[in-house]
């Protein structure tokens, strides 16, 4: 029996999917009697939740406050539920882990597969997003914990563990730039590069790096998309500069070989574990955090040995 009323459940349906008839399609209740919820609420409350637009329906400043509200209900319902559990000694609940993309592959699958075989009553939700968006989710109570690259911290955001990751080249194994533990910028002139571009943060840096040294890249290819540039380099066409994390999965494989940047005035990326201060994690969360904070420094880059 669903604890939420009617009302909330359709809203946010309506809120998600910015229409009664595409709410109706994915919740499998009829878009009348959504539509007569949202009226109701709406006269009950004395706001317009909804500006009705030829395209659908978008949230109005009132129903964006009421959306924040009610996701916070649920979240909190939910983490009592949890507690309740916890009580009976149950290690079972939902966690939901918030990620960029560049660790949809490698640590998180592996902690979610560990998870799963040592604890079957937890299930886990791995939502995806941009890296700037996933602070501002965790403090919105949309996930449970969250990996962020260079998070900021704050008197709510508190980074648990953290992991460094240097800059440095990424070419075909056996590549001449392999022969040594570190390379130097500036052999970019010597091989033909792939340059990472903007919008990925490391292509800004890349071209920042370049003015301040003097050195023309004149790159053979550029890419905004960072598997992208991953096959350019397969295939032979160049080497190119992206951060250990990015290729850590093709070096573990042995398709690609990386060499972090000699005397870099590119700051490491650094990946942080991050959690919301102004919630307790139940057991269920914390089962993962402990796997989490374990996990992060096998991603540390060591030198391959020679």
């Amino acid at each position: 029996m669903p604890v939420f009323s009617r009302f909330s459940r359709y809203f946010l349906a309506v809120a998600q999917h910015g229409s009664i008839r595409r709410a109706a399609e994915a919740t499998g209740i009829s878009a009348s009697s959504i539509d007569r919820q949202i009226l109701q609420g709406e006269a009950r409350l004395g706001a317009a939740l909804f500006e009705r637009l030829p395209s659908g329906l978008r949230l109005t400043a009132a129903g964006e406050m009421l959306l924040v509200q009610v996701r916070r209900w649920e979240r909190e319902f939910e983490d009592c539920r949890t507690r309740m559990e916890d009580l009976k000694g149950l290690k079972r609940g939902h966690v939901t882990l918030l990620i960029p993309e560049a660790m949809a592959r490698g640590l998180v699958p592996r902690i979610v597969a560990s998870i799963r075989e040592h604890h079957p009553g937890v299930t886990l939700g791995v939502r995806v997003m941009t890296n700037h968006e996933i602070s501002p989710a965790l403090l919105d109570g949309q996930g449970d914990l969250a990996l962020v690259f260079d998070p900021v911290v704050s008197h709510r955001l508190a980074v648990r563990a953290s992991v460094a990751f240097p800059v440095g080249f990424v070419t075909t194994p056996g590549h001449p730039l392999t022969k040594g533990q570190t390379a130097r910028f500036s052999q970019c002139s010597l091989y033909p590069v792939i340059a990472p571009r903007p919008p990925l943060a490391l292509g800004q840096k890349i071209a920042w790096l370049a003015e301040e040294t003097g050195l023309a890249l004149n790159p053979v290819c550029d890419s905004d998309d960072i598997e992208a540039i991953r096959a350019l380099v397969r295939h032979g066409v160049g080497v190119s500069l992206l951060s250990y994390i990015d290729v850590l999965p093709e070096i573990e494989a042995g398709t690609l070989a990386f060499v972090p940047l000699e005397h870099s005035r590119i700051r490491p990326l650094t990946l942080g574990f991050c959690v919301d201060q102004a919630r307790s994690l139940p057991v269920a969360a914390r089962l993962v955090a402990q796997a989490l904070e374990q996990g992060l420094p096998e991603l540390a880059y060591s030198a391959p040995a020679v």
